[in-house]
């Protein structure tokens, strides 16, 4: 299908899965994203965060060698089902360094709610943090990486999450030194309709 295709019809779909779907929250609210909608320029810092109550759910981005080897990033966001109810506790988490691979979950079961990132001219690359947050005491169960995104460095990145029953709660990349360029694959879960103990993990 068509890429430029699936960015237009993406709204409509979630509208259909909120009105036909389990959990009767009000995906109308889907904060849409187009090509006009980068969140910065290339060499640019930024900050995103979704909307109170909602996490991440999919992740736009193309590569521009010409501009420092960057990226222009993207994001959108969904409502969490009512059943998870509101968040109790949102953080910053601590950076992950430019040039070097990393993986990193939210402390605290949080879940991804948005993204900041720097640009390092030395490096060719950027640091990156995410803004988790953790929905009283639920923990995550059933998780699994996603395939990598982009699949080859380079290439244009789209990643949406199609199973509203799962969560980002983060994300392990790998660097290339030669390309200049990153693939990640983004860590999902489902989380317990429960309040359970749990050890910050």
């Amino acid at each position: 299908m068509d890429l430029t295709l699936l960015w237009v019809l993406l709204p409509l779909v979630t509208v259909a899965w909120g009105q036909y779907g389990d959990y009767g929250y009000p995906y109308q609210q889907y904060h849409d994203y187009s090509d006009d909608g980068w969140v910065n320029l290339n060499r640019q810092g930024f900050s995103y965060q979704c909307p109170h109550g909602q996490v991440v759910v999919a992740v736009r981005s193309i590569f521009n060698k010409k501009e420092g080897s960057d990226r222009q990033w993207n994001y959108a966001c969904m409502p969490t089902p009512q059943n998870l109810g509101e968040p109790t506790e949102c953080w910053w988490e601590e950076i992950n360094r430019a040039g070097m691979e990393w993986y990193q979950t939210c402390s605290n079961n949080g879940l991804v709610a948005g993204f900041q990132s720097r640009y390092f001219e030395s490096v060719l690359d950027r640091e990156w943090q995410f803004y988790c947050c953790r929905y009283s005491k639920r923990c995550p169960y059933s998780c699994w990486l996603t395939t990598e995104y982009p699949g080859h460095y380079g290439e244009e990145m789209d990643m949406i999450s199609y199973n509203y029953d799962y969560y980002m709660r983060g994300a392990t990349t790998t660097f290339s030194a030669v390309e200049r360029d990153r693939q990640w694959k983004f860590i999902m879960c489902r989380m317990t309709d429960y309040d359970c103990e749990f050890a910050n993990a």
